[in-house]
């Protein structure tokens, strides 16, 4: 990769921080799609969520059929940071209005709909910590993490 055009391409973007990992050093674990579906809403409601997203398997060999990946994150201001549906908001896809999903119907936007890493069972904060990322910037400010696949 030539590194200095890549970081004259992202720079264009609001990225806080990002790193280029190798997709066999990204763990999957069953356990952050059990906190999907014990604490998010949007849980089975939309493509971009599990169960639509695919069985855990699926989603990592979707994962590991890419040799690398950025990680970045980006940061964000909230009214609330104990508020959970606010900080969730842009957790999943809302390109549509209303979701297909809930019609039974095919994703409108397959080539768009980005679905949320934890959807994946990708375990972020272990990819934080190895990469010596921040994590937390206190206040009401939260970074989202998101990972872009490449070959």
């Amino acid at each position: 990769m030539n590194t200095e055009k890549f970081e004259e391409f992202i720079s264009q973007y609001p990225i806080f921080e990002y790193r280029i990992l190798d997709t066999k050093d990204i763990t999957i674990q069953e356990r952050v799609r059990t906190i999907c579906q014990e604490e998010c809403e949007r849980y089975d409601s939309t493509w971009a969520c599990p169960p639509a997203v695919g069985t855990l398997q699926e989603c990592e060999k979707k994962i590991k059929s890419y040799p690398q990946a950025v990680f970045f994150s980006s940061v964000a201001e909230v009214s609330d940071i104990m508020n959970m549906e606010e900080i969730l908001s842009t957790e999943s896809c809302d390109i549509c209005e209303k979701c297909a999903y809930k019609e039974g119907k095919p994703c409108r936007y397959p080539d768009r709909m980005h679905p949320c890493l934890e959807s994946h069972g990708v375990v972020v904060n272990e990819i934080v910590e190895r990469e010596s990322m921040e994590y937390n910037l206190g206040g009401n400010t939260i970074l989202w993490f998101s990972m872009v696949l490449f070959r």
